[in-house]
């Protein structure tokens, strides 16, 4: 009878004890996580702004705008147009052209463009943009809004382009 009692009295101390153990253990673990969370965080440089001119120098004079900025693993284009004559489908395939170089240059392709912005001087020429638009972002295209700007695009260009991207 008196082993019976003690492996019971020890098994109900385990079961009361064992709580107040697996909290502690716990308690534990998860402040180390925290710890190595904070030291990979502190270790980790801020993202930067970065203006970039591919294919040319900076102005002298400070610039209206940028034509590629960084932040990060983030791109951001301006808008680009085609100033030359011809038709919507020429300008839109000059501006997707110039698209990819200037996200090439920074590390960046068509295909990790994740917005893109399409602004056309005349919304009958939407039909003719998409055919050369089509594909050139890859099979998986980011989310894109197109309008007819009201008062026209700067210049003589048909369709401007900006995009948002990942390198």
């Amino acid at each position: 009878d008196l082993e019976v009692s003690m492996s019971k009295s020890n098994r109900r101390g385990f079961l009361t004890a064992a709580p107040a153990a697996a909290a502690a253990v716990a308690a534990t673990a998860v402040t180390a996580c925290a710890r190595e969370v904070e030291e990979e965080e502190i270790e980790a440089p801020k993202p930067t702004k970065e203006t970039h001119w591919p294919g040319r120098e900076a102005p002298e004079e400070t610039p209206l705008f940028s034509p590629v900025v960084t932040f990060g693993d983030m791109v951001f284009l301006s808008g680009i147009g085609a100033h030359f004559e011809g038709d919507v489908a020429a300008h839109t395939a000059h501006v997707l052209d110039e698209m990819k170089k200037n996200l090439e240059a920074v590390g960046s392709s068509m295909e990790k463009v994740l917005k893109v912005n399409v602004y056309l001087n005349d919304l009958e020429d939407y039909k003719a943009m998409n055919e050369v638009f089509r594909g050139r972002f890859g099979d998986h295209p980011g989310v894109r809004t197109t309008i007819a700007a009201a008062g026209g695009i700067p210049g003589d260009s048909l369709v401007e382009i900006d995009c948002i991207a990942y390198i």
